[in-house]
């Protein structure tokens, strides 16, 4: 950037219903600090691994193989995102659920390729980045236990917490089905309805809280956190480590584009 940027635009692409409506609350500890917006500027569908040799095309010139449909819907859009605002980032966030998660790699590829290919300049390559919610975004309301309770009624703490993940450290990101578990406890949950009110309370620091759960979480919180640092006041601006980004885990997947920015 040619010049310190005092405010960032970070536009999202989505792939579900409930992401495209409220995903941006997830993000409101951030807009606090006064230096960051945040907006879904597109709704993209899941993708998955290119397998399938008649579903491939290569593009002219590029050496790469996309689908038109990851250029039209993608890689397009991001490109002409970028280019208007030289303080606009782009993050695609697709839900990673359990079945997709042993293929994680080669769906981040996929993405990846998409603006490796469409996003040639190197201004316009770094400030587009690829996060998973694991293994959806309703796993992280069960970080925050006070949320669910505020909006379904409930009594939960930690002792008699409603799911079972299979780890000894209780990672909300090992929930098998987190949707799921949200219905067995009110019949009649609706993820976009209750899930945005929830999403309205939800304290992503205590969400991130525990250093050693969360890493794709934190992965996203922590390359939306290092842009802000370009901001020229930073260290006046009162927006600290609230997500435990120096000690806390981070995604082996898509943690490498920290080092791009």
């Amino acid at each position: 950037m040619s010049e310190p940027c005092v405010h960032f635009q970070f536009g999202l692409m989505v792939t579900g219903q409930s992401e495209e409506e409220h995903l941006p609350k997830l993000f409101k500890s951030l807009e606090e600090s006064g230096l960051c917006h945040f907006r879904v500027i597109r709704r993209i569908g899941q993708r998955s691994p290119i397998e399938a040799k008649d579903r491939q095309i290569r593009m002219v010139g590029t050496g790469r193989i996309i689908p038109d449909k990851d250029a039209d819907d993608i890689g397009f859009p991001a490109r002409r995102f970028l280019s208007r605002n030289s303080c606009a980032f782009l993050l695609l966030i697709d839900d990673l659920e359990h079945d997709r998660r042993m293929k994680a790699s080669e769906v981040f590829q996929r993405y990846s390729i998409i603006f490796d290919t469409l996003l040639k300049r190197p201004d316009l390559r770094k400030r587009a980045s690829v996060h998973f919610l694991v293994n959806m975004l309703e796993a992280y309301y069960f970080g925050d236990l006070d949320a669910i309770n505020l909006r379904l009624g409930t009594q939960f703490t930690e002792e008699n917490i409603p799911y079972y993940p299979d780890d000894l450290y209780q990672d909300v990101e090992n929930i098998r089905h987190p949707k799921n578990e949200l219905k067995k406890i009110m019949s009649g949950f609706d993820e976009k309805e209750d899930g945005g009110r929830i999403l309205e309370t939800l304290d992503i620091e205590r969400v991130l809280s525990k250093p050693d759960t969360c890493a794709s979480l934190r992965t996203l919180f922590a390359w939306c956190h290092k842009v802000i640092q370009n901001y020229p006041y930073y260290e006046q601006s009162g927006f600290s480590d609230q997500y435990q980004l120096e000690y806390g885990v981070l995604s082996v997947i898509t943690g490498q584009q920290l080092e791009n920015l």
